[in-house]
């Protein structure tokens, strides 16, 4: 049964019975009380008669009496039914109005409105579960590329924030637990223009139920899920189609880069930032003893990342969720103040890590009375305390926020960027030196727009240079070339080169492709239009092989061919 039917009966269930019987009792007493008609006759009023009475008497319509005049005791029973009637609508009106801010009520109304609007959604769009710092940023960045999304956010004053945010593309939002399977499916888990779902909920579990629950009902739908410990991390592995946000992982290994291989984490910033921005300067983080304070899964990751990177570091516990003395320093199995400010004097940096961004301040503070030169890492807990770590000028910050809203914004947007990132990661040789020159050279120093040209034997523009017995073969550098101004090069460098389940990365220039190919190309804003004119028609993509523009109607391409033969 319908979700706000039920609700409506379950709530009008004692006022719709007392109506009934009001109607039963006043229906049955006409029926049973005789009347006389004018010839003196004893008649008595039918069902039909009786209930097409009472129907405009207790409403207080009043059309006269029927079939005959009344007798006295038809018209005493008549007044009886008159404020039986009224006091019982009376009773059930009163109900209705209070049914009608009834909360159960109008969260099902909401419910139902809102799903039939997903369901009817004709363009692709993302689910997002949780609006929380990260779900606000991602939702933004979504926005401003045009792409359309659902969300659903478990508390009530954060989703109704949705309504008053500017969006060129305004979101669907339902206020419900997105753990619940039944919520995911109202919100289009399973709809065929679901593209994926992020999962951003504030803590791990929430995640978890959330990401398994949408692999369940849609294994084939693409999850994103941010967790924040190693456990969450490796209970959501096992999934294929779970793509995992872990953002202390990730500066983590950011700083181990840095002290490591700071061209290679250059060349990923570069790539991984917003398009057109400018591109991200070295962070170079002095190498020494390190000094973390905090606890939990952010300064485990921090600490072990500086062992990779072959640096020292001490960790002093800090619990932001105790107070006054009780939330001071412990080290290790307990030292002095005197023995923490002897780290920090021979310490060339230091981590503060809490979840408390006043603590966090204080703490900054504290260390720079003691090591002025010191350099500061700071977490910042909640993006409404900017001002807070502003006043700690600390040489580098931490946004969680920040961190996962792009990093999903990657993931959604750029499937293939996140691939080559992953070899560049990996890579021992010279590739991100190799990356890094060709983005220079053919680019520029802002941070490249990303797209992917699928190279298809089904679009008309390649259907005759995709051709086996085409001689030259197409290759990448025919994709370079301008359709426009022949032969100049359009400012644009290829990645990554995927075909079938194999992947090149940084392909050469003059690669043969083949039908079905797909190349990830990083370039200035506007190349990708240029360059998919190739796709349309085989006109630009003949004319920057061969020079000659070949005719395009069909009367101009029977002459050539009447010419040649």
């Amino acid at each position: 049964m319908n979700e706000v039917l039920f609700v409506i009966l379950r709530r009008l269930r004692r006022p719709l019975i007392v109506l009934i019987i009001a109607y039963a009792v006043s229906v049955w007493g006409l029926v049973l009380i005789p009347g006389v008609d004018e010839n003196g006759n004893v008649v008595r009023i039918g069902f039909f008669h009786a209930l097409y009475f009472i129907s405009y008497t207790a409403t207080t319509i009043g059309f006269g009496e029927l079939p005959h005049t009344f007798s006295d005791p038809q018209r005493a029973w008549t007044i009886v039914c008159i404020y039986l009637c009224v006091v019982a609508w009376a009773y059930a009106l009163g109900s209705i109005f209070h049914l009608s801010q009834d909360q159960t009520l109008r969260d099902a109304v909401a419910r139902r409105r809102f799903a039939l609007r997903v369901a009817a959604l004709q363009e692709p769009f993302v689910l997002i579960v949780g609006y929380g710092q990260s779900g606000i940023m991602l939702a933004r960045m979504l926005d401003r590329m045009g792409q359309r999304m659902v969300i659903v956010e478990l508390r009530a004053e954060r989703a109704a924030r949705i309504e008053i945010e500017e969006f060129q593309y305004p979101p669907l939002f339902l206020a419900a637990d997105g753990r619940l399977p039944d919520v995911l499916v109202d919100a289009g888990v399973t709809h065929r223009k679901c593209v994926a779902m992020v999962a951003l909920s504030g803590t791990d579990d929430t995640n978890q139920s959330v990401a398994i629950g949408g692999t369940v009902l849609n294994p084939s739908l693409r999850i994103i899920a941010r967790v924040h410990t190693q456990i969450a991390q490796a209970n959501l592995e096992s999934f294929r189609n779970i793509e995992l946000i872990n953002p202390f992982q990730s500066f983590a290994n950011n700083i181990n880069l840095d002290m490591g291989s700071p061209e290679r984490l250059r060349v990923i910033e570069w790539l991984s930032g917003l398009p057109g921005g400018v591109r991200p300067e070295p962070l170079n983080l002095p190498k020494g003893h390190w000094v973390v304070f905090g606890s939990g899964s952010f300064a485990e990751y921090f600490v072990s990342a500086l062992g990779s990177a072959g640096v020292t570091s001490s960790l002093v516990e800090l619990d932001a969720r105790k107070q006054g003395e009780n939330a001071a320093l412990q080290y290790q199995a307990g030292v002095t103040r005197e023995m923490v400010a002897a780290e920090v004097r021979k310490a060339v940096g230091i981590v503060v890590c809490t979840e408390s961004d006043a603590l966090n301040l204080a703490t900054v503070t504290r260390a720079r009375s003691i090591n002025p030169e010191v350099y500061v890492v700071i977490r910042q807990a909640n993006v409404a305390n900017a001002s807070l770590i502003d006043a700690s000028m600390a040489n580098l910050r931490f946004v969680k926020a920040e961190v996962v809203s792009h990093k999903a914004r990657q993931l959604l947007t750029s499937p293939l960027l996140i691939r080559f990132l992953k070899y560049l990661d990996e890579d021992s040789g010279d590739m991100a030196r190799r990356t890094g020159e060709l983005l220079e050279r053919h680019v520029g120093e802002k941070v490249p727009f990303m797209w992917v040209f699928d190279c298809f034997a089904s679009y008309a523009g390649l259907r005759e240079a995709l051709a086996p017995e085409v001689d030259p073969p197409l290759t990448i550098g025919d994709l370079l070339i301008n359709p426009e101004h022949p032969p100049d090069r359009i400012s644009a460098v290829p990645l990554l080169l995927l075909r079938k389940k194999k992947e090149i990365p940084l392909p050469a220039e003059d690669m043969q492709l083949l039908s079905g190919d797909r190349i990830l190309f990083a370039g200035q804003r506007g190349e990708g239009e240029l360059q998919r004119r190739f796709l349309l028609e085989p006109s630009p993509l003949a004319y920057v092989r061969t020079g000659v523009e070949p005719p395009r109607s069909w009367l101009f391409r029977h002459l050539l061919q009447h010419r040649d033969s």
